[in-house]
Order: structure tokens, then sequence, then C-alpha cells
């Protein structure tokens, strides 16, 4: 027999900052775009012209320095959410998060099928990994974002970030990691199936719990 017992997965706070994120980092792609095109070294195509993501250098950068604002401040208060609940410690990687993350990234590519992967806790490590990564890396964009916006107000952040053109190709390869990581993770999303998905809209998930006796009639029936 089985028991379905509801519990807490993702805290409100969590999930308002996830959900914010995704319109957050599009609105700011498009509109880098149209900042980037507006080079007369770069001529987009006639396609990119017709759906808005031609040379539009003004309205670029209203939009994506108006947005790159709320991404700050919604990193910021996600940084508050880690330290004021400690959550940090569900993310942060460990010692053995780089060897038991290959191990996990190995097994869901299917490259290699382990017996027996590493305990997962709340996130397991190729997620710890990753997670902290991605915050790292909006901590990168917008540092090297602002540079770029400001570079004589803000010299000190340019200075920070290597140069002007260092501070450019930060910023650029931030965006393609980002998306990068969009790719990947609706991908493991609708791998993870709709219960997943769910958890991180109302916070909560369906645990399927086995009754001990079941379990162990199994294990000892398992070569």
């Amino acid at each position: 027999m089985a028991n379905v017992r509801v519990v807490e997965k993702h805290p409100l706070s969590l999930r308002w900052n996830h959900w914010v994120n995704f319109p957050l980092l599009s609105v700011m792609v498009v509109s880098g775009l149209a900042i980037y095109w507006a080079n007369d070294a770069y001529i987009p195509g006639e396609w990119l012209e017709d759906i808005g993501l031609g040379a539009r250098l003004a309205k670029g950068m209203s939009w994506h320095f108006a947005f790159a604002i709320l991404f700050a401040l919604n990193g910021f208060a996600y940084a508050f959410f880690l330290l004021k609940t400690r959550h940090y410690r569900y993310l942060a990687p460990d010692r053995d998060s780089f060897r038991e993350g290959l191990h996990v990234a190995l097994h869901d590519l299917g490259f290699k099928k382990y017996r027996k992967l590493p305990e997962q806790r709340k996130y397991n490590a190729a997620q710890r990994l990753t997670y902290t990564g991605v915050f790292l890396l909006g901590v990168l964009a917008t540092i090297s974002g602002f540079a770029i916006y400001k570079p004589l107000q803000l010299n000190w952040l340019l200075a920070l970030c290597g140069g002007y053109e260092a501070a450019r190709f930060e910023h650029f390869a931030a965006m393609i990691l980002f998306i990068g990581f969009f790719v990947i993770h609706i991908g493991q999303v609708i791998r993870a199936g709709w219960a997943n998905f769910a958890s991180m809209i109302t916070g909560f998930e369906a645990v399927v719990e086995v009754e001990q006796e079941v379990r162990n009639e199994s294990e000892a029936t398992t070569p």
C-alpha cells in the first residue's frame, strides 16, 4: 500500500523570484539585441525588422535598462530571502558536489546509468551547482551591464570588469549562457513531469510513501 502526503516544497518568495525572472530576462534579451544591431556593422535582415528586432538604439536602451533595474532588485530580493531563511544551505555546493553533479548529469543524459545515485536532498548536486552558477551569472550580467551603461560614472565598476571591451564580452557571454540555461531548464522541467512543474506554481508536492513492509519485501527480492 502507498500513502500520499502533501508537503511544502517551494516557499512563496522563491517562486516569486523564479517566475519574475523569466519575463525580465526575455525583455532584456530582445531589447539587448535591438541595441546590438543599432551598430552599423551589424545589419539585421528584413525579417528581424518585421518582428521589431531591428536597429532601435534609444528604444532598446530604455527598455533594457529599465528592466535591468527590476532584474537587479529581484536579485537583491532573492539574496535577502536566501540569507534570511538560510535557504542557501540547500543550494550551496559542497566539496562533493562536482563529483556527484557529474554522476547526476551523466545519468540524466543517458550516457551512464548508476544503480544508486548520490543521496538527493532538497536539490541534487547538479541542481545546486547549476542554480548557484546562474545566480553568479546574474551578478556578472548586472555588474557588466551597468559598467557598459555608465562607463565614466561607474569607472570603478568598469575596472572591476577588466575594461570596456572585457565588460561587453562578459555581458554578451552572460546572455548566451542564460539562453542556454533556459533551453536546458525547460527540457528538464518537461522531463521531470507535471507534478514537478505544478509544485513551482502551488508550492506543494504530493509525495507517495510506500509502507515499510512493502519496501522491505521489494528490497529482499531485488537481485
